[in-house]
């Protein structure tokens, strides 16, 4: 990696190492902790994603007509203030207020480290360099949780009031590295930055929603991040304690199963994935995780023994796990390469939107399911978890070979390039 790619990744890994220290507890704090009630906490976690959708249609634009370093130092600072203003809310209002100036800011930040990294790295290190962000926003979430958790007593307010603080001075510490950080004149920063302001905006909703594979791709990434992380929190965690029995404890050891398989697994699966289509990596996720949903249905109503339940609920983490360690390299390189000259920040943001539409959506279906309709809840998802393989593979249809399959161009590029040439002798 060169200087400025290895600056951004300090950046966003102690972002997220900030993070890491308040999300487990948000629904303790406000509920509990503030004594505001289950509802309230409720509707603080909605701010998030309602935040993230009122800013994120436009922040394709400013990415491509500003350039990502100011919108993300921007977004840094108020995600800062969201983050303290949080730690120090006490009435309903203010935590609700705070919650959505702090969701507001982390939306932005995502598309604008994608696009960041898109900028920093070319078609042979774009993959890694995902790759790598993925696997340090994981151990630096993991770590931040680790540590938070020997830090937080919901019998001391004042402790919930550290945690914010600490992950507003890593939002500050990610402003000021993002603020130092110069540029670097690559082929891929010249062939991402916009010719000219007007050519940033123009017609650029219209032109995305013309190009069939990136609605594709956006049509697939919602069902994803529908069938995944819209669960991981809340149905799949209702299902486990009311069908499978599941304690408190257990849901936090699944979450660090597959916090460790993504930070064990990254390095290995990335050497698989950079061989192969990139659709058909996608199409083998789908498989994976509908053999999960099997292993969950198991745990729930498989009748077995209570500790073969827990093994195979946690399980279900892990192989989740797996195939996240699978996207991560492919989901982002993916936008990037589909997106024309100019359009690079708009591309990131317009999936970043997607993602947070399913976030919103994921809850909302799957909570009251996997509460309640326990068997119903499993085939669903399952059905889901299949319907991923089948749209990867017609999206794999639409896209170039070296779209689909980017070590193919490369390995295309250097046999045409042939062997260098004999040098010729001097008496010839």
């Amino acid at each position: 990696m060169g200087a400025a790619l290895r600056r951004i990744q300090i950046g966003s890994v102690l972002s997220a190492f900030g993070v890491g220290f308040t999300v487990p507890f948000l629904y303790v704090y406000v509920a509990q902790v503030r004594g505001l009630g289950a509802s309230t906490a409720g509707i603080v976690l909605a701010a998030f994603a309602v935040a993230a959708l009122v800013v994120l249609p436009f922040t394709g634009h400013a990415l491509d007509r500003r350039g990502p370093l100011p919108v993300l130092v921007g977004a840094a600072l108020i995600a800062s203030a969201g983050a303290l203003a949080l730690g120090l809310a006490r009435g309903e209002v203010a935590v609700i207020v705070a919650a959505a100036v702090l969701g507001a800011g982390t939306a932005v930040m995502q598309p604008a480290l994608a696009t960041l990294i898109v900028w920093c790295a070319d078609t042979n290190t774009r993959t890694r360099a995902f790759a790598t962000q993925f696997f340090l926003q994981n151990l630096g979430l993991g770590i931040g949780g680790l540590i938070g958790g020997q830090i937080v007593d919901e019998h001391r307010p004042a402790s919930f009031t550290l945690l914010f603080s600490i992950e507003a001075v890593m939002f500050l510490v990610l402003a000021a590295i993002a603020a130092t950080v110069r540029m670097p004149q690559s082929p891929a920063l010249r062939g991402s930055v916009p010719r000219d302001e007007a050519s940033a905006g123009r017609n650029g909703l219209r032109a995305l929603l013309r190009h069939r594979a990136m609605v594709q791709l956006c049509v697939l990434g919602f069902v994803l991040f529908f069938a995944c992380y819209g669960q991981f929190e809340s149905g799949l965690s209702a299902y486990g304690v009311e069908a499978a029995g599941i304690s408190a404890s257990t849901l936090g050891i699944a979450l660090a199963a597959n916090t460790a398989v993504i930070v064990v697994a990254q390095f290995a699966v990335l050497r698989f994935v950079e061989r192969r289509r990139r659709s058909r990596v996608i199409a083998s996720v789908g498989l994976l995780w509908a053999l999960a949903w099997a292993v969950a249905g198991y745990a729930g109503l498989g009748h077995g023994s209570q500790a073969m339940a827990t093994a195979a609920f946690v399980s279900t983490y892990a192989l989740f796990g797996l195939g996240e360690a699978m996207l991560s390299p492919t989901l982002a390189p993916l936008v990037a390469d589909l997106a024309p000259t100019g359009m690079v920040g708009q591309y990131n943001s317009a999936f970043a939107l997607v993602k947070q539409l399913a976030l919103a959506v994921g809850p909302a279906v799957g909570g009251p399911m996997g509460a309640a309709l326990h068997a119903p809840y499993i085939v669903t998802f399952l059905l889901f978890s299949l319907g991923i393989t089948v749209l990867a593979l017609r999206l794999g249809r639409r896209l170039a070979p070296g779209q689909d399959q980017p070590s193919l161009a490369r390995a295309r590029v250097v046999a045409q390039g042939g062997a260098p040439a004999e040098p010729v002798p001097s008496g010839a």
